[in-house]
């Protein structure tokens, strides 16, 4: 059975400078919150996605998006008996036939989340993680 996407974590951007692209985006819209605890990076906070912005040159990162999975596990063995490459790196990441890179998230492990309606209508029947469930709470997004 192949692996269920379930939706995008997160999105991840390279930009030439930091302050000028948080200006950017502070002007056009209103994040929950702007995380600033890495050095060359902001996190504007969507609720439980993120926008990363990383500054060219900065951190080694580049630019990728998280695809939720319902079983990283099983996107990992479909993956390999494809033939396609895991990356190296701290992540499971991967690059599309484009070379656009890929990181792979187990939704009970994120702070992602789909209703009990959207995901019942997805035919999904997934819970969180009790780590994923703090990061709720600490935002406010969970009981």
């Amino acid at each position: 059975m192949k692996p269920r996407l379930v939706g995008i974590n997160h999105v991840a951007l390279q930009v030439d400078d930091l302050e000028k692209a948080l200006a950017f985006y502070a002007d056009l819209f209103q994040a929950t919150a702007v995380g600033r605890g890495v050095p060359g990076a902001a996190f504007l906070q969507m609720g439980d996605q993120f926008i990363a912005l990383f500054e060219r040159g900065a951190r080694a990162e580049e630019p990728h998006f998280g695809l939720v999975v319902d079983d990283r596990e099983a996107a990992r063995r479909a993956l390999e008996k494809a033939g396609i490459e895991i990356l190296p790196g701290p992540f499971f990441d991967v690059r599309d036939p484009s070379g656009n890179r890929v990181q792979i998230v187990q939704y009970d492990q994120i702070q992602f989340t789909k209703t009990d309606r959207v995901l019942a209508g997805m035919d999904l029947e997934l819970g969180k993680s009790e780590s994923a469930l703090e990061e709720l709470r600490a935002k406010d997004l969970a009981d």
